[in-house]
């Protein structure tokens, strides 16, 4: 039943004149969201796995390991995977949480550009190692 007489869903007469519903952008960061997370579990275990292979593992033997192709994808894999998990979340409490504008969008911008500054050292990184670059 709804609080208003002849209208049968929640939304009130005002957001029905000014059609304000459902935007539809929320669907899309609510499943990539959980995308993440998901892909996050398998390589979140692999990665315990293969650190835990490397505990005693010497300097070389270590970048040895991370040179082979596999573990080097699916490191950049988990490094792009976890930063955006990360900044999907950040975005969230940040819309949820702060109020100023000017603030909110600072926020954002710096959370987006912090998020894609990590996630491109991660994966320079690997890449290095993959290829044989001395740093």
């Amino acid at each position: 039943m709804s609080a208003y007489p002849g209208q049968d869903s929640l939304r009130t007469p005002l957001k029905v004149a000014r059609r304000l519903g459902s935007s539809k952008s929320g669907v899309h960061h609510w499943w990539l969201q959980r995308v993440t997370a998901i892909a996050l579990i398998p390589l979140s275990i692999w990665v315990l796995f293969f650190m835990g292979t490397l505990i005693h593992a010497s300097y070389p033997m270590v970048l040895a390991a991370i040179a082979q192709p596999v573990h080097a994808t699916l490191l950049i894999v988990l490094s792009l995977s976890l930063f955006w998990h990360g900044a999907l979340g950040l975005q969230v409490i940040i819309e949820d949480y702060v109020h100023t504008r000017w603030l909110e969008l600072t926020l954002q911008i710096a959370l987006r550009f912090g998020a894609l500054l990590a996630a491109l050292a991660c994966v320079l990184a690997v890449l290095a190692i993959w290829l044989g670059v001395d740093l």
